[in-house]
C-alpha cells in the first residue's frame, strides 16, 4: 500500500513501500512521569492517551496491522500499586472500543489472558466480538505477552497434534509454527519502533520480527509520541534496503 499523509506530502513524495505490520514498544511512561515529578501511573495514563492518535493515523495511511506492547509477562513483577493502576487503566481503555468500531478497525488481544480477572477477560471478549466484522486495520494489543512464552505455547500445541497422530514430526515447518502463534493469519512485522532510547526488543514478537526493520528513537518518550514521529519512522523504513538474506 502507499501513503500520502501530510508529513509525506510536505516532503513532496508518496511512499510506495509502506510497512504492512508495525510493532511498537511503548517505552518511557515512567521516565516521562519522573521528569515531571508525577507518580508513575500519570505516565501510563498519558501513554494510553497517545495510543488513540497513533491507531487512527495508522488506519488512515493504510497500515494493515499495528501491534502495541501494552503489558509483558514480566510486568507482573512491578510494585503492586503500579500493576493495580495498569489494570484499572486497561478496564477504562476497554470501555472506549466504540471509537474503533466507528473507524472500521478490528481489535485483537494477544498474550496469555488467563491471568486477568474475569471482568477484564469478559470485556476483552466483548471488544473482539464487537469489532470482528470490521474490515479496516487490525489493531493488536499485547497484554501478558512474552515472545518466548508464545513460542513455547505454540510448541505445546504442535506436540499435542503429534501425540494424537494429527501431525508427523517431518511435517512441521515454519508455517506450522506460525499457525499456532497468537498472531496466526497476520503478516510478519516489517517495522518495529521503540522510543525512549532503549536498544532492545524486550521479548516482543520474537518470531514475527525475524526480518523486521528496527527504528530506535532516542529523543522521545512514549507519552509524547505523535503521528509525526510515526511518519518519521516509516520514512526511515522506506529508505532501508530489505534483502531478506539475499543480495
Amino acid at each position: 500500500p502507499k501513503s500520502c499523509s501530510p508529513f509525506f506530502r510536505k516532503k513532496g513524495r508518496c511512499l510506495h513501500m509502506l510497512p504492512k505490520h508495525i510493532g511498537i514498544i511503548m517505552d518511557g511512561n515512567g521516565r516521562w512521569a519522573k521528569k515531571r515529578a508525577l507518580p508513575r501511573k500519570a505516565g501510563h495514563i498519558s501513554g494510553a492517551k497517545a495510543i488513540k492518535a497513533i491507531v487512527r493515523h495508522c488506519n488512515q495511511i493504510n497500515i494493515s496491522c499495528l501491534t502495541i506492547y501494552a503489558f509483558s509477562t514480566e510486568n507482573w513483577k512491578r510494585p503492586k500499586d503500579e500493576v493495580e493502576s495498569l489494570m484499572k487503566l486497561l478496564r477504562h481503555y476497554l470501555t472506549e472500543v466504540d471509537m474503533y468500531i466507528k473507524d472500521n478497525i478490528r481489535v485483537r488481544f494477544i498474550g496469555d489472558l488467563s491471568l486477568f480477572d474475569s471482568d477484564i477477560r469478559e470485556q476483552i471478549r466483548q471488544t473482539e466480538e464487537k469489532c470482528a466484522t470490521n474490515t479496516g486495520m487490525t489493531f493488536c494489543i499485547a497484554i501478558n505477552y512474552g515472545g518466548r512464552a508464545e513460542i513455547v505455547n505454540a510448541m505445546k500445541k504442535i506436540a499435542v497434534k503429534v501425540q494424537q497422530g494429527e501431525l508427523l514430526p517431518d511435517e512441521i515447518d515454519e508455517t506450522t509454527v506460525e499457525s499456532e502463534l497468537y498472531t496466526a493469519e497476520l503478516p510478519a512485522v516489517d517495522l518495529l519502533i521503540r522510543p525512549s532510547g532503549e536498544y532492545r526488543i524486550s521479548n516482543f514478537l520474537i518470531w514475527q520480527s525475524a526480518y523486521a526493520e528496527f527504528v530506535f528513537m532516542n529523543d522521545i518518550l512514549w507519552p509524547d509520541f505523535r503521528p509525526k514521529h510515526l511518519d518519521q519512522a516509516i520514512l526511515e523504513f522506506e529508505q532501508r534496503d530489505r534483502r531478506f538474506g539475499g543480495i
